[in-house]
């Protein structure tokens, strides 16, 4: 049985824990990487995408990447409950003309008993920034 730690019930250690480890894979940048910390059959909202499953993850984030280059994300804790992580997040990249991006928002997380990702439901708002204005650095 494929586990991700750590499980379910979270506390705020643990909550801040799988954050953590979210934050750490993304900025990878690693589609396949990523995409193990989700079940087999997730479900996601991403903007107006609606994402099923490890396939169409690795997909998407690799279209994703290939786009938005020296992406850089950090993200914060905001709650917690049994199997639900409510994170708040920011990340920046530009696209191959030069142009920075902010991108900002929160996520709602439901976790399965062995710790993997079944729902991930993202509202993102972007903006485009000067590279002088960029707080994230890589």
């Amino acid at each position: 049985m494929e586990q991700r730690h750590p499980l379910p019930p979270f506390t705020l250690e643990k909550a801040r824990q799988k954050i953590q480890l979210a934050e750490d894979a993304w900025n990878s940048k690693d589609p396949v990487r990523v995409s193990k910390a989700y079940s087999v059959d997730s479900e996601w909202r991403n903007r107006n995408l609606f994402i099923n499953g490890r396939e169409e993850i690795v997909a998407f984030l690799s279209e994703k990447w290939n786009r938005e280059l020296d992406y850089r994300l950090v993200k914060e804790y905001w709650a917690h409950t049994d199997n639900r992580i409510a994170v708040r997040f920011e990340y920046e990249y530009h696209n191959d003309e030069g142009q920075w991006f902010r991108a900002y928002g929160n996520e709602n997380w439901e976790f399965d008993e062995n710790g993997l990702m079944t729902r991930r439901y993202a509202s993102i708002n972007e903006l485009e920034i000067l590279e002088s204005e960029r707080k994230i650095k890589i």
